[in-house]
């Protein structure tokens, strides 16, 4: 399992073909919701920047590609399972951390609306998998769905990667500093979900 949360070590084994399926499995199965996207995104635009004599070293073209392809059709994906599944398949209190997940990505859509929610949702953990089936699930239409989620997507898996390529070519000598740089994004891509958590624990605490 700590293998699959170690964008390093998936690059390095599975290289951009990685990249196409852990984007895919993250933004369309439920099951893929603990996966490693921005990092794993950011990872592999600073391995686009090593040199090709480096351990690991990727071309950006073929992973931008992987990157938008696996962001893209995971989303249609997830989105089709919500119109099949429906509410039987989202709405299980015993998968606390999908089930919470499943309430901020709710939350999300009734707050901004259709198109605003599903962008910024993929800048979300958690929420950017849980949001794909649950448009589905509560009628949003295929058309704008598959508007406002390319839009999203192409934003989050070709920004994210690029600004790893834009920092790894400022940096000589990128690979040492890999596993310190990986550290703090995954710290700050889990931001949302702290601070979310934090406002639904005082929420609680403010009802009792």
């Amino acid at each position: 399992m700590s293998a699959l949360l170690d964008p390093q070590h998936l690059l390095s084994s599975f290289g951009t073909l990685g990249v196409f399926v852990i984007l895919f499995a993250e933004t369309g199965l439920l099951v893929g919701f603990f996966l490693p996207g921005d990092s794993l995104l950011f990872t592999a635009g600073l391995l686009t920047a090593t040199g090709v004599s480096s351990s690991v070293h990727l071309s950006l073209v073929p992973v931008l590609l992987a990157a938008a392809g696996g962001a893209l059709l995971g989303a249609e994906v997830g989105y089709l399972i919500g119109r099949a599944a429906g509410p039987a398949l989202l709405e299980r209190p015993e998968h606390r951390r999908r089930h919470a997940g499943v309430q901020r990505a709710r939350a999300v859509l009734e707050r901004y609306g259709h198109g605003k929610a599903i962008v910024l949702a993929r800048f979300i953990p958690v929420v950017r998998t849980l949001m794909n089936p649950l448009a589905g699930t509560v009628g949003v239409p295929a058309r704008t769905f598959t508007l406002w989620q390319c839009v999203g997507g192409l934003l989050w898996a070709l920004g994210v990667t690029l600004a790893g390529h834009v920092l790894g070519g400022q940096i000589p000598g990128i690979d040492a500093y890999l596993l310190p740089i990986i550290a703090v994004v995954v710290v700050v891509s889990l931001l949302p979900v702290l601070v979310e958590l934090l406002r639904s624990r005082r929420g609680t605490t403010s009802r009792r």
